[in-house]
């Protein structure tokens, strides 16, 4: 499903190369959960969001489902990610202004979707994340758990067969951070491929494999 080769991603000042990931290659199959490890500073969330398409490289090759993503431009780079991706970030991005309904509805407003299909998808997921009571609360009103499950169920809505979570536990506690490790995991047992990116082993293990960055360079990986 992803195929990176040669990725290098740096920043030039007058004429200096501070390199943020060197020679990355990496191939992640369609329905695989795989964790992405490394200590702060080694290109974790630099990886993601090139995989995410928030980012680009500045070497190398990139396809997604084959599609040539480094020859892409803006509208194309745009069009994909909508179709595809899904992300959990770790700081939630809740829109502050909108409710729990209306957040979760919001990617399918972008995909013009009929207001039908909208209210039985977002009912959906209000309901697979035990969210139902909360759908007309703002997100201030709610527990930093309650509002990462939002922006997985936000995530989700529309369908994606990539799921890309930067830290998704990182600012909840232990009992709130596994509720969202056993959401993902049950999105990975549908068939949905994840992403994640992650300090916490314990998190990790809930992959199938981990890949372990260290200086922008892959150290190695593993499978759980």
């Amino acid at each position: 499903m992803i195929r990176l080769r040669n990725i290098e991603k740096f920043y030039e000042n007058k004429a200096v190369r501070t390199f943020v990931l060197r020679s990355v290659s990496l191939d992640i199959q369609e329905g695989e959960f795989v964790s992405v490890m490394g200590p702060s500073g080694s290109g974790k969330t630099t990886l993601l969001n090139i995989i995410g398409m928030l980012d680009t490289p500045s070497n190398g090759e990139y396809f997604l489902l084959g599609e040539p993503v480094h020859a892409m431009k803006e509208k194309q780079l745009t069009e994909l990610h909508k179709r595809y991706i899904g992300f959990v970030f770790q700081s939630y991005h809740l829109i502050d202004e909108l409710t729990v309904y209306e957040n979760i509805e919001m990617p399918l407003l972008y995909q013009k979707e009929s207001g039908s299909t909208r209210k039985g998808r977002v009912a959906e997921a209000l309901d697979r994340f035990n969210i139902v009571a909360k759908k007309d609360l703002f997100p201030n009103q709610l527990s930093g758990g309650q509002q990462q499950l939002v922006a997985i169920a936000r995530a989700i809505i529309g369908h994606p067969k990539l799921i890309l979570a930067d830290e998704p536990t990182g600012s909840l506690h232990s009992d709130q951070g596994k509720i969202i490790m056993e959401a993902l995991k049950q999105l990975n047992g549908e068939g949905t491929t994840i992403v994640q990116v992650t300090h916490n082993e314990q998190n990790a293990a809930y992959a199938g494999r981990t890949i372990r960055l260290k200086d922008g360079w892959i150290q190695g990986e593993g499978s759980h």
